[in-house]
């Protein structure tokens, strides 16, 4: 996730300061991606730095109030231009943890597989009944993980499009999960039966590798 761009993104409509960047960036994304003000302002200082942002004085109450510059500008642009790349895709841990157990002799595969898929489940069914919310017309009242902040049709429409990636990406994790499963049952079946002709043969069992597998 590009804090770094997202912060632009919003001071590209304005000054700011550090808390309204925060309230406004989980408005934008219902809190899915949640910041807190040491973060944002981690962010504002390195922008600085790069000549992205600069202070724009501060209010009655002593804010600091910072306003993206022209190259800030040009650095917002160029990043709603290009694609998100997909050569270095980033860690999942999910999919980490799948090809650890798989090599790690006494772990039960199959019951990590479907602990996580009941968790993804229930995932897409709170993520499903938020929409739900959502295209009901529900306000940014702070509930079920949305930010408080002042309604407006951009905000619901930019929190719609981060649910609807959300749902269609537990939809695949889930799809991922039964074919994980599916693959661990023909690897227990083929051990299974290269077990079985090793007996009829006469010789040594084969050895099993890294892992405790249910049919």
């Amino acid at each position: 996730m590009s804090i770094r761009h997202g912060l632009l993104a919003l001071l590209d409509q304005g000054p700011r300061y550090g808390y309204q960047l925060r309230t406004e960036f989980e408005a934008r994304t219902g809190a899915t991606w949640p910041l807190n003000v040491g973060q944002v302002y981690t962010t504002l200082s390195r922008l600085e730095r790069d000549g992205l942002v600069e202070a724009a004085g501060e209010d009655d109450e002593g804010h600091q109030f910072y306003a993206a510059t022209d190259a800030g500008r040009a650095e917002l642009r160029s990043w709603f231009g290009t694609p998100v790349p997909r050569t270095s895709p980033p860690r999942d841990e999910l999919a980490i943890k799948l090809a650890m157990a798989v090599t790690v002799p006494g772990v039960d595969v199959s019951a990590v597989v479907q602990g996580q898929r009941r968790h993804s489940i229930k995932a897409l069914q709170d993520y499903t009944r938020l929409k739900g919310r959502a295209l009901a017309g529900a306000p940014l009242t702070g509930e079920e993980g949305r930010p408080g902040g002042v309604p407006s049709a951009s905000n619901d429409l930019a929190w719609l499009l981060v649910l609807d990636q959300l749902i269609f990406q537990t939809e695949a994790e889930i799809r991922w999960l039964d074919h994980c499963e599916t693959r661990l049952a023909q690897q227990a079946e083929l051990l299974q039966a290269r077990t079985a002709e090793a007996t009829r043969d006469g010789g040594p069992a084969p050895a099993k590798r890294g892992r405790r597998l249910r049919a």
